[in-house]
């Protein structure tokens, strides 16, 4: 099977997170136009302290319109590698670093229109370094065994995608 033939290509937006595109495609006879969401990927840290509990954060989330329970995560910078970006992220939004950084999984958040891959990884022997929180970054740090975050999983209490993900491949690692 042939990957269809790109035609053209439209930056229609160029924003801080994210840019959105139109592209012309020709899949055989077929010829169609795409919006395309291009977001630089980004990384997610289950951090598992030694006790087994899960630092999570609890911040408002505009789009869905309420507070969200997830693990740490963020925006790749420009060209910048993943696990980097773990460090980078556990240390700003947790305050901690990790003596070990696992990668758990990969994944394409919604291929339809956007080109985000989240990368996940598991952090462990975690030290205290204080936050760095960036300036919108408003959050609230929790800490919840695993058994206490599967059943907000099962109660609908976490309803973020990338947290559902990343508790569900840390617990089966552990």
């Amino acid at each position: 099977m042939s990957i269809p033939e790109l035609l053209s290509q439209e930056t229609i937006y160029k924003g801080r997170v994210f840019d959105i595109r139109k592209d012309g495609v020709r899949d055989g006879d077929v010829a169609y136009e795409r919006e395309v969401i291009v977001h630089r990927g980004s990384c997610v840290v289950v951090p598992v302290f030694g006790d087994g509990t899960v630092a999570v954060v609890r911040q408002y989330r505009h789009a869905a319109g309420k507070y969200l329970i997830e693990i740490p995560a963020g925006t790749l910078e420009e060209g910048e590698d993943p696990m980097a970006g773990a460090v980078r992220e556990l240390e700003e939004e947790i305050g901690v670093r990790a003596s070990r950084l696992q990668k758990l999984a990969a994944f394409y958040v919604s291929p339809g229109f956007l080109t985000e891959k989240m990368h996940v990884f598991m952090a462990t022997g975690l030290t205290e370094v204080g936050q760095k929180l960036e300036e919108d970054e408003i959050l609230t740090v929790e800490r919840h065994s695993f058994q206490e975050l599967l059943d907000m999983i099962g109660k609908g209490e976490i309803e973020d995608a990338k947290t559902i993900i990343g508790i569900q491949a840390a617990r089966e690692r552990l």
